[in-house]
C-alpha cells in the first residue's frame, strides 16, 4: 500500500514539475519535423512524428540541429512554444542579415547584399575560400598565386597589385582591415569563417570610408553541444591540410578552439605555401542582460612568390616561375596575433550596446626580386554600437549610432637582397596609419510595406611616416598626410509588394583615401600628392523569394572621382596615380530553384541555381602624357561572368556538387592591348556523409578545374616587360575524411 501511494505521490509531482514543451516545425511549410537534435545543457533528445520534445525546467538554453536547416538556439521558459527552423534554401523572406547593424531579413534590406554559407565553403576544395565567394553575384576573389588573394567586389580590385584593399573585412566584429587599408585575408583558415556577409559597392553610413564595399566574416563558438572533430585533406601538387576542433558548453555558454596545419607544393615552381592557424574563442552569458565574447587568433604564414611571365613564357612553360624569384626567394614569412574582447549590455528589450575592443600584433618578412621588406607592427582599436527600437508619431523607429578607431604603428625597413637574404639598408621609416568615424542611422517604417533609412558617417583618416634613414641621400624626417573629415551619406527606400517579393532603391556616397603601401613605395618615394577616390553610387533591386524559388535582379551605376591605378616604372616597381573619373554600370542576377527540397525519397535534394554578372565599366577621363585612354574599358574587369551550380544530395548520404563558371576576357593593361583570353573553369565535388549515434562522417573527393583550361584567377595589371599572367592550376583531384564525435 506504501509503495502504491509513494508511485502515486511521485506521478503528481512530477506532473507539476515545470516543463518546456517544444514544438518544431518547418519555417516555410509548417510541417513538424521529425528526428531534430534537440540539446538542452547537457541532455539531447529527438523531436517525434509530431515534431514534438519536452525537457523537465523553468528556464533553459535550447539548441537545434537538423541536416538541411540553419543551426538555432533560444532560452526558453517553462510552457509550449514553437520553433521554425530555417531550411538552407529557402524563402528569402526568412534569410536574415545582420548587414548594417540591422538584423532583417534580406527582403527587407535596401542594399545588394550577397551571403556565403558553411555549405557554400563545403562545395569545394576547403583549402581555399576563392571558389565559394565567386559563386556570387558581382564578387570576384583572385588568387594570384597560393594564399596570394586579391578582393574584387564590383571591380575594386583595381588598385591592388597584391594584398586586398578598397574592401572594408570584419571578423566577428572586429575591423580586421588595417587603418592604413590593407587586409590579410590570407592569415585566416576556412575553418576560420563559418559564414559571411558581402555588402557590395559603398556602404555609405556603417562602415565608414570605402567604395568596394565590406565583408562581414563570422566563426562564433559552435554552442551545439561538446563537440570533438577533427578533419584531413590531400590532393595533388603536393596539398594537405589538417584540422583538429574542440567545441566545449561551460554553463549557458561555451568555448571553441581549432588548429589547422595546411602544406601545399604548388601547380607553379616556387609556389609553396606552408600555413598554421590557432583559434580560440568564447561565449559566456554574464546575466539575463550582459554576455562576453573573446577572440585570440594565432596565424603563422609563408608562401612563396612564383611571379608573373609574359607570353612567350607561359606558351613555352606555364609551371615555370619568373626569372629572379627563385634565386632572389621572392616569398612572404607572416605571424600574427589578434585578441579581441566583446561586451554587449541591454539595457532594456528596446535598447542595447555592443562594444568590441581589439589589440594584434604582425612580423613580415617580404624579400622581393629587386629589394627586401620587413615590418613589424602594433595595432588597436574599438567599435561601439548603440541600438534602440522605439517609435515616431506611431510608426516603428530603429535609431543605430556608434564610432570605431583604429591605430597601427610599424617599424618598416627595406633592404637590397642579395641572393635571397636582407643586405644593406635603403631606407628605414616609423609608420603611423588612424582611421576613425562617427556613424548614424535611422530606419523609419512609414507603413508595413515602406522602410525609409538614412544613415550618415564622418570620417577622418592620417599616416605619418618618420624616415631616419635614407641610404640615397634624399631628405629625412616627418612626412604627414591628413584627409579632412568627410561625411559620407545613404539613402534608402524598400517597399515590401507582397509576402514574398520587394524592391529598392539606395543612393550612397564613398570615400576611398589611399593606403600607405600606395602612398610610400618599395623604391621609396613617398607621394603625397595621391588623392582618395570619392564616389556615389546609384543603385535599385527586385527580390522574390518563394518556398522553393529564389531570384533577385540588381542595376547599379557608380560615378567614381579620383579613381587609382596602378602602373610600373622601368625597374618594375609599381607605382600609383589618380586617373581621373570612371561610369561603372553593372548588372547582377541571381536565380536558385529546389527542384526538390528535404524530399522523402531516394533523392532528398535537387537544388539548381546561376548568378550573372555585368560589369560594363569605362574610363570617363584618363589621359596619361600624350595617351588618351577615356572611353576604355576598366582594366582587370571582365564584362560578362556567369557561374551555374548543381546540388544532389540522396537518402543514403550520397551527394554531389557540380559548379560551372564562365569568365569572359579581361583586359590587362590601360590601352586595352592585352586581354586574358575567357575560360570554362568547372568544379565538382561528391562524398558522403552519415551520423551514427554521435559519430558524424563525411568521406568526400572532387576535382578542380574538370576541363583542364589554361586560365588565371588573377593576372598583373599593367604590368612592365610584358609579364602580365599567373597561370592558375591545371586539372587536379583531392580527398578526404571529416570526424566529430559528440559527448
Amino acid at each position: 500500500m506504501k509503495t502504491t501511494l509513494s508511485l502515486l505521490f511521485f506521478l503528481f509531482t512530477l506532473g507539476l514539475q515545470a516543463q518546456i514543451q517544444l514544438k518544431i516545425t518547418d519555417k516555410i511549410t509548417g510541417t513538424p519535423l521529425e528526428n531534430v537534435r534537440v540539446r538542452a545543457g547537457n541532455t539531447l533528445q529527438r523531436t517525434n512524428s509530431s515534431g514534438i520534445v519536452a525537457f523537465p525546467g523553468e528556464k533553459l538554453q535550447v539548441s537545434f540541429a537538423l541536416e538541411g536547416y540553419e543551426f538555432f538556439q533560444k532560452t526558453f521558459e517553462a510552457g509550449e512554444h514553437e520553433v521554425q527552423l530555417v531550411p538552407v534554401v529557402m524563402n528569402l523572406g526568412a534569410v536574415t542579415v545582420q548587414a548594417f547593424e540591422s538584423e532583417r531579413p534580406l527582403l527587407e534590406q535596401s542594399a545588394a547584399i550577397a551571403r556565403v554559407t558553411e555549405r557554400d565553403f563545403a562545395r569545394f576544395n576547403e583549402s581555399s575560400p576563392v571558389n565559394a565567394f565567386n559563386q556570387k553575384a558581382g564578387v570576384r576573389i583572385e588568387e594570384r598565386a597560393p594564399a596570394s588573394y586579391r578582393v574584387s567586389i564590383r571591380g575594386s580590385s583595381l588598385r591592388s597589385p597584391f594584398g586586398v584593399r578598397n574592401v572594408k573585412v570584419y571578423w566577428n566584429d572586429v575591423p580586421y582591415t588595417s587603418p592604413d587599408g590593407t587586409t590579410a585575408l590570407n592569415l585566416l583558415d576556412l575553418s576560420n569563417i563559418r559564414t559571411s556577409e558581402i555588402v557590395k559597392g559603398p556602404s555609405g553610413s556603417i562602415y565608414g570610408a570605402g567604395n568596394g564595399g565590406a565583408i562581414s566574416l563570422y566563426s562564433q563558438p559552435d554552442l551545439s553541444g561538446n563537440r570533438l572533430s577533427t578533419e584531413y585533406l590531400t590532393g595533388d601538387f603536393g596539398l594537405s591540410r589538417f584540422r583538429l576542433g574542440l567545441s566545449q558548453q561551460v554553463g549557458n555558454g561555451g568555448i571553441d578552439a581549432s588548429f589547422v596545419s595546411q602544406k601545399s607544393d604548388g601547380y607553379r615552381v616556387h609556389s609553396a605555401v606552408d600555413r598554421q592557424v590557432f583559434q580560440l574563442g568564447s561565449y559566456f552569458p554574464v546575466s539575463e542582460k550582459q554576455e562576453i565574447r573573446t577572440q585570440l587568433l594565432i596565424s603563422d604564414l609563408d608562401y612563396q612568390i612564383p611571379g608573373a611571365l609574359n607570353a612567350d613564357q607561359l606558351a613555352a612553360d606555364p609551371k615555370q616561375a619568373r626569372p629572379g624569384s627563385v634565386n632572389q626567394n621572392s616569398s612572404i614569412s607572416q605571424q600574427a596575433v589578434l585578441f579581441s574582447l566583446g561586451h554587449t549590455y541591454k539595457f532594456s528589450d528596446r535598447t542595447s550596446n555592443t562594444t568590441t575592443l581589439y589589440v594584434n600584433t604582425n612580423d613580415f618578412e617580404n624579400p622581393f626580386i629587386l629589394d627586401y621588406k620587413k615590418e613589424l607592427g602594433f595595432g588597436y582599436g574599438a567599435r561601439t554600437k548603440f541600438i534602440h527600437n522605439g517609435a515616431l508619431a506611431g510608426k516603428t523607429l530603429r535609431l543605430i549610432a556608434g564610432a570605431e578607431y583604429q591605430n597601427s604603428l610599424t617599424d618598416a625597413q627595406n633592404f637590397g637582397n642579395r641572393a635571397g637574404k636582407a643586405d644593406t639598408v635603403r631606407f628605414a621609416d616609423k609608420l603611423r596609419a588612424y582611421q576613425g568615424f562617427l556613424f548614424q542611422q535611422a530606419e523609419l517604417n512609414f507603413t508595413d510595406k515602406l522602410l525609409f533609412t538614412l544613415g550618415l558617417s564622418e570620417n577622418f583618416s592620417g599616416y605619418e611616416i618618420d624616415r631616419l634613414i635614407d641610404a640615397s641621400g634624399k631628405p629625412t624626417g616627418l612626412s604627414t598626410r591628413t584627409f579632412d573629415p568627410v561625411v559620407v551619406p545613404r539613402v534608402a527606400l524598400n517597399y515590401q509588394l507582397g509576402q514574398f517579393s520587394s524592391v529598392y532603391g539606395s543612393v550612397s556616397g564613398g570615400f576611398s583615401p589611399p593606403t600607405i603601401d600606395e602612398v610610400r613605395t618599395n623604391e621609396g618615394s613617398v607621394n603625397l600628392d595621391l588623392e582618395a577616390e570619392k564616389g556615389t553610387n546609384f543603385e535599385v533591386g527586385y527580390r522574390l523569394g518563394r518556398e522553393r524559388f529564389n531570384a533577385e535582379l540588381i542595376g547599379y551605376f557608380l560615378k567614381l572621382d579620383q579613381t587609382i591605378t596602378t602602373f610600373t616604372n622601368a625597374n618594375g616597381v609599381v607605382l600609383f596615380r589618380n586617373a581621373g573619373s570612371t561610369d561603372q554600370k553593372g548588372i547582377e542576377a541571381s536565380l536558385d530553384y529546389a527542384v526538390l527540397r528535404n524530399g522523402n525519397g531516394f533523392i532528398r535534394d535537387f537544388l539548381v541555381g546561376t548568378a550573372y554578372t555585368g560589369q560594363f565599366f569605362t574610363f570617363k577621363e584618363y589621359r596619361k602624357g600624350t595617351n588618351d585612354f577615356s572611353g576604355n574599358d576598366l582594366t582587370g574587369v571582365p564584362q560578362n561572368n556567369l557561374v551555374t551550380r548543381l546540388d544532389l544530395r540522396t537518402q543514403i548520404g550520397v551527394y554531389l556538387n557540380l559548379t560551372h563558371q564562365f569568365t569572359d576576357e579581361i583586359p590587362l593593361n590601360d590601352a586595352n592591348t592585352v586581354f586574358q583570353d575567357s575560360y570554362d573553369l568547372v568544379n565538382l565535388r561528391f562524398g558522403y556523409i552519415k551520423s551514427l549515434g554521435k559519430i558524424d562522417l563525411e568521406l568526400f573527393a572532387g576535382v578542380d578545374n574538370l576541363l583542364d583550361v589554361s586560365y588565371s584567377l588573377g593576372n598583373d595589371l599593367n604590368a612592365f616587360g610584358g609579364r602580365f599572367f599567373q597561370p592558375a592550376p591545371t586539372r587536379n583531384w583531392y580527398g578526404g575524411v571529416k570526424l566529430g564525435i559528440r559527448y
